[in-house]
């Protein structure tokens, strides 16, 4: 049993910096540990339990809501854990998250708006095509109607030399490409399809495009409704992959384990500008040395 005043690993007050704190906190929420609209422990409460002084107990819960991750913090009654942690993906201080984690919950909350916008630039639209599955679950379920969704997506041209992924052994080049083209080809069908017949069941406007780049692209990038960029580098590694049924040593990625780092327009500056220039950048390439993608 710690004594008043006494940080549970012995510690006297003062410490821990209220950046452990929040840490510590954060740690709490993203393991569900503390639930989505739960309310927090009291700022007393939590002094004693870090042995800090209340004061660094409130800049840990500031830090915590300019992340999204709580409600309602003030010198008053307890903050609140945020109900919807998905917004919590982006904001000062978020780390990165795998794709697979990070993408479906910031896709998933751009299609709330009437009018949602989502470019792409990507390897494949395989993480693009299954974030989009939740909020299509939802709009058939009645949860969400946007009024038109317009989806961009740039992809590498089907006759370049890619970068990746690549045999070690040349001789099996093309093999290789044809796996990776017939991927790409039936993840875009697939998404072009699940989107395209919200026309018909839900009267929804829909517009579905593709274009060609002439290089391999080594990040990915994703801008949601003109508010956010979702930026993740493409890991090289080598590895052994299955094609056609035989096992090859390949240069390669995991497109869905990039971490991806949000930004967000209503952020800090610096945000605010790394959105506005990926915008340009994804116009500029979407207008000029790109072409008609077919995926047939």
């Amino acid at each position: 049993m710690t004594s008043e005043g006494a940080a549970p690993d012995g510690g006297r007050k003062g410490t821990r910096s209220h950046r452990e704190v929040a840490d510590v906190l954060r740690d709490r929420i993203r393991s569900g540990e503390l639930r989505p609209g739960e309310r927090m422990p009291t700022q007393a409460r939590l002094a004693d339990e870090f042995g800090v002084e209340r004061g660094t107990v409130r800049q840990a819960l500031g830090i915590l809501q300019s992340e999204r991750l709580l409600t309602n913090v003030s010198k008053g009654a307890p903050a609140t854990v945020a109900p919807d942690l998905g917004r919590a993906l982006t904001g000062p201080g978020a780390p990165p998250q795998p794709t697979t984690v990070g993408l479906a919950p910031r896709i998933a909350a751009a299609f709330a708006v009437p009018h949602v916008r989502i470019d792409a630039l990507c390897l494949t639209s395989v993480s693009l095509t299954l974030a989009i599955g939740e909020p299509l679950r939802q709009i058939h379920a009645g949860q969400l109607k946007p009024a038109s969704i317009d989806v961009r997506v740039l992809l590498p041209g089907r006759d370049i030399d890619l970068a990746f992924p690549a045999p070690v052994d040349a001789s099996t080049i093309d093999r290789v490409h044809r796996q990776w083209l017939a991927q790409r080809n039936a993840q875009g069908q697939v998404l072009r399809h699940n989107l395209q017949v919200l026309r018909s069941t839900h009267n929804i406007d829909v517009r579905v495009s593709f274009r060609a780049l002439p290089f391999t692209p080594p990040v990915k990038l994703y801008l949601l409704n003109d508010d956010e960029a979702l930026f993740a580098f493409y890991e090289l590694a080598r590895r052994q992959e299955e094609v056609d049924d035989e096992s090859l040593e390949l240069y390669t990625t995991s497109g869905p384990q990039s971490m991806l780092f949000a930004f967000q327009r209503g952020a800090e500056q610096r945000d605010a500008a790394f959105v506005e220039r990926s915008r340009l950048w994804f116009d500029a390439l979407w207008e000029t040395i790109t072409t008609e993608l077919s995926l047939g």
